[in-house]
């Protein structure tokens, strides 16, 4: 059974970073592109980004630049490096394998 749970998700002040993680269990891990979507409240989930098998990614436009995935094969994780966070980027993060699994989120909130 394939589980993934996110991580590093908290209260941060504008302009500042926060690194997230994504732990996967259940799934031969380096053979799947992960991803990392977000949900903010009163809007539909949305993909930011995406890194294949072979490391090559995808970002949204709204992120780039300031959001960097990555994976660690020998961990089975994949991180998300945000860095000048803004208000705009509060919401629920998600990751998934891109094959109908997904963690159960976690809260990032960028106030001052």
């Amino acid at each position: 059974q394939v589980q993934l749970v996110e991580s590093g998700g908290g209260l941060v002040q504008p302009g500042g970073s926060l690194t997230l993680s994504c732990s996967a269990s259940g799934m031969q891990f380096d053979a799947y592109a992960m991803a990392w979507y977000r949900q903010a409240p009163g809007k539909q989930r949305e993909g930011i980004a995406s890194i294949q098998s072979d490391n090559s990614t995808y970002y949204l436009n709204a992120v780039k630049g300031r959001f960097t995935i990555s994976r660690a094969n020998a961990k089975n994780t994949v991180y998300l490096q945000m860095n000048s966070l803004k208000p705009e980027d509060t919401a629920v993060y998600y990751c998934s394998n891109l094959r109908g699994d997904w963690g159960p989120g976690t809260q990032v909130t960028v106030s001052s």
